[in-house]
């Protein structure tokens, strides 16, 4: 007996193979879009692993070798600007920064112969000998000694703000805090102790030995103050002498 289907048993059929064919193309969109992600996963993890490691920036070494006898800076911008200069030492921030001739000069501290071009000068403290420009053998040991030299030579400033606003001023010694600190041009002072010629300008030849010795003289020439406050209140005599 031939086997008849009915209407109904049509319309189930129709219904199931189109819901099977919809199936179908979905599950067949959902394994594409996997098949892509893991191909665009695994694309990522080769490009990650092939990517280059960025090179670190170049750094001067503590101690570098610069040639002709120049030691390198320990910390930045210091001895950068040198040309022909040979046996320098600078060691600290911006030491040395702006010498390009000049030979044989150490700096040690933050700024210390910032300007220099000249040949043959110390410093040592902060701000030591930081305005010097082409002076030439002076010693600078303290915060801001001889901060303001520019061509003055062959001055030895030893203490805080010693000879601090000294600029052409030469052959001045100095030992002692606020020591011939407003000497200015004034030339050949002694000042040995705290204040010792402290608000001297322009005078010259003073020898001050002692806490305040000539401490007010401003232009006073060719006077010997042995003692605390020796002179103390001269301010422009000549060729005194005051022992005690």
């Amino acid at each position: 007996m031939k086997h008849m289907n009915t209407p109904i048993q049509t319309s189930v059929r129709r219904a199931r193979n189109h819901l099977l064919a919809k199936f179908s193309r979905r599950f067949a969109s959902a394994m594409t879009l996997i098949a892509v992600a893991l191909i665009c996963f695994e694309l990522l993890l080769t490009a990650y692993a092939v990517r280059p490691t960025p090179s670190p920036s170049p750094t001067r070494s503590p101690g570098e070798n610069l040639g002709n006898g120049n030691s390198a800076a320990e910390n930045v911008q210091a001895l950068i600007s040198l040309t022909t200069g040979v046996n320098n030492t600078a060691t600290g921030f911006q030491a040395l920064l702006n010498n390009t001739t000049g030979s044989n000069n150490t700096a040690t501290g933050a700024g210390t112969l910032f300007a220099n071009t000249g040949d043959q000068n110390t410093a040592t403290g902060t701000g030591a000998l930081l305005s010097n420009t082409t002076g030439e053998n002076n010693t600078a040991n303290g915060t801001f000694a001889l901060n303001s030299n520019t061509t003055g030579i062959q001055n030895t400033a030893t203490g805080a703000r010693a000879l601090q606003g000294n600029t052409t001023g030469h052959g001045n010694t100095t030992n002692g805090y606020d020591a011939l600190r407003d000497n200015v041009t004034g030339n050949n002072n002694t000042a040995i102790g705290y204040r010792a010629l402290n608000s001297n300008a322009t005078g010259s030849s003073n020898v001050a030995l002692g806490i305040n010795a000539l401490a007010t003289s401003v232009n006073a020439n060719v006077n010997t103050a042995i003692g605390c406050a020796a002179l103390q209140n001269n301010t422009e005599g000549v060729s005194n002498t005051a022992v005690g």
